[in-house]
């Protein structure tokens, strides 16, 4: 049976009191470590390692996720049905590739050093490729969840509590509306920002209508068998998407912004990293999956860069005594299911950063 949170590399006090529970997270040093010098070390490797590095592997899964897009639509022009299902299957794969791992690096300005292509790619990937807003998912991501990671009332994952949905409806049939319910919630968040309003519904459709044209016309489905197929497609990867999102910070420590931690302190001790998957590694991306640690010290930072850093991040968190949280997928996904109420539905117990004991 797994536990509340990963074994981790610090001292976990639990406190009954009032039949409340209260979670004091503590580190027995003198002082935390300089975030400076791993950021001077992580600066050396960055700077002494290639474009294709940096850059250029990112490029390549991007380029060919676009070209297996076409490979997708012929395969679903087939009258056998489990080559028209691979088809489907590697269609979603593709999606999430180019409207997730794509959409959240060029957010972060992480694929490539140009401004302009960076705002361009920002609008393509999520709005015309996602039906995503790019703005949308600028000032929920970037301004909110990155700054305020864990914090009570900013940035503590609450977006992703459904808490009117049981814990098997919500952890395994809710995720495969995504596709339904996206359009409707980001324009009832974006109302009112006439301006990113616009942008939308001038990029969405023009992506929607795309997509079921190559559908129709590749493919040879109708049009509803277009639709149909986009929706499916869609929610391939819909449930480990929820999953990875609600697994990596939800459960962990959470604090007040009146005790708001210094940033390595929150960050070690509010994400948590899962292992490598042959399939998430690529269509979600290192800094979403294996990484997130790594990713929410240095966000600027590409996926493979990100899986670079990896060693040099881990060795020197854990050889300071801070938290590195690691564990499995399924260790989350049962933690969860047995503690629904407790992670998803009530209130989460703020965890007081006391200090240097």
């Amino acid at each position: 049976m797994s536990k509340s949170r990963p074994k981790a590399s610090k001292e976990v006090k639990v406190i009954e009191e009032k039949d409340e529970k209260n979670v004091y997270d503590y580190v027995s040093l003198k002082e935390l470590p300089n975030f400076a010098e791993l950021n001077q070390q992580v600066t050396r490797l960055v700077e002494s390692s290639s474009w294709w590095d940096r850059h250029g592997v990112d490029w390549m899964i991007l380029f060919l996720s676009f070209g297996l897009v076409f490979v997708a639509l012929f395969l679903m022009k087939s009258n056998n049905i489990q080559t028209v299902a691979l088809g489907v299957f590697v269609l979603g794969c593709c999606h999430s590739t180019i409207a997730i791992k794509t959409a959240h690096l060029v957010q972060h300005g992480a694929l490539c050093s140009s401004k302009a292509l960076g705002t361009f790619l920002v609008y393509f990937v999520s709005d015309v490729c996602g039906s995503f807003s790019g703005d949308l998912g600028y000032d929920i991501h970037i301004k909110v969840h990155h700054p305020h990671t864990n914090i009570i009332g900013l940035g503590d994952s609450s977006t992703w509590k459904v808490p009117f949905l049981p814990s098997y409806l919500y952890m395994f049939v809710g995720p495969l509306f995504l596709p339904v319910v996206t359009i409707p919630i980001v324009l009832r968040d974006i109302w009112g920002k006439w301006k990113s309003l616009l942008k939308y519904l001038i990029l969405m459709p023009l992506g929607l209508a795309i997509n079921l044209y190559l559908l129709m016309n590749i493919s040879g489905f109708t049009f509803w068998g277009a639709v149909l197929c986009t929706l499916t497609y869609r929610a391939i990867l819909a449930i480990p998407y929820i999953h990875v999102n609600i697994f990596q910070h939800i459960g962990l420590a959470m604090y007040s912004p009146k005790s708001r931690p210094k940033r390595i302190y929150q960050m070690s001790t509010g994400v948590l990293n899962l292992p490598r998957n042959p399939v998430l590694d690529y269509t979600f991306g290192h800094a979403i999956v294996s990484c997130h640690i790594e990713h929410h010290l240095f966000p600027k930072l590409s996926d493979n860069m990100c899986l670079k850093i990896k060693p040099l991040v881990s060795k020197f968190i854990k050889e300071n005594g801070l938290s590195y949280y690691e564990d499995t997928y399924m260790n989350r996904m049962w933690m969860f299911i047995e503690q629904y109420n407790e992670l998803m539905v009530n209130a989460p117990p703020i965890s007081h950063f006391v200090g240097i004991q």
